[in-house]
């Protein structure tokens, strides 16, 4: 049941996965959050997002599905100093806890990326406590706009689309939340949006520069020049197309999420 993650954890990718926050990240779901909440993260990645929750609750649990990946997470809560969160290795798709462990279970960016999303939202329900919360927020590719219209961006997110497909993945999945959630038989979903957008100069030449470099180094490039999907002149040129996006003057980025909200 397992999907190829398509970012990987090169450098490139943990700057921007570094950059999140509970605010710019999760604010759909802090008002369901309370000083004696139990939380699992799942998929929790470099733990920033991570971290936020747990000084906003009683405790956290957070999970990757290897032990390399969650080392990140403990690093940074052991950075922070935050004393309040638990680590276990686990798959999505079968979560070692007990029926009913967490008050709320939540997860960033991770059902896009897995082979069984509907499966995976079952699996989150049944470790929720009833009338507990099950949260999800994934990005939609196909919804993401930006300006001026540089060529080599439309091929990069072609290029994307095709590579996350091809590991398993359904990288429009923001767009799919509501439906995966009704299939996992929830009846109680509240569906919204957000986005994250780029626009100052300063965000510009840090988002192209990330995605400069990601577009060349990462296991995304890896993946897209093993499978044959592109070669490396066609990575070149979307590198240096991210980075004339980043030096126009009027540059704008913008990146749509949908988010739920199930009661359990």
């Amino acid at each position: 049941m397992n999907a190829v993650y398509t970012h990987g954890h090169h450098e490139s990718v943990l700057r921007s996965h570094r950059w999140r926050t509970a605010a710019n990240s999760a604010a759909y779901l802090l008002p369901a959050l309370g000083p004696g909440t139990t939380l699992l993260d799942v998929g929790s990645g470099p733990g920033t997002i991570t971290a936020d929750l747990a000084g906003r609750v009683a405790k956290v649990t957070a999970t990757e599905v290897t032990e390399e990946a969650l080392e990140l997470a403990r690093a940074e809560a052991a950075a922070r100093g935050t004393a309040n969160v638990d680590f276990a290795v686990a798959d999505v798709h079968a979560l070692p806890f007990p029926d009913g462990s967490f008050d709320v279970v939540h997860a960033h960016q991770v059902l896009q990326h897995v082979a069984d999303p509907v499966a995976a939202l079952r699996e989150m329900r049944r470790v929720a406590r009833p009338g507990g919360v099950v949260a999800a927020r994934d990005s939609d590719y196909a919804a993401f706009a930006w300006y001026p219209r540089v060529p080599a961006l439309d091929t990069w997110l072609a290029l994307y689309q095709k590579v996350a497909r091809g590991n398993g993945g359904e990288p429009d999945a923001g767009r799919r939340l509501l439906s995966w959630a009704r299939a996992a038989g929830f009846t109680d979903v509240t569906a919204t949006s957000s986005t994250w957008c780029f626009a100052t100069p300063e965000d510009r030449a840090w988002w192209g520069g990330m995605w400069a470099d990601r577009i060349l180094d990462s296991a995304m490039a890896g993946q897209a020049l093993s499978t044959g999907a592109a070669t490396r002149e066609d990575l070149r040129r979307i590198s240096e197309g991210w980075r004339e996006w980043a030096a126009a003057g009027d540059g704008w980025l913008s990146i749509l999420h949908g988010e739920i909200l199930c009661r359990a």
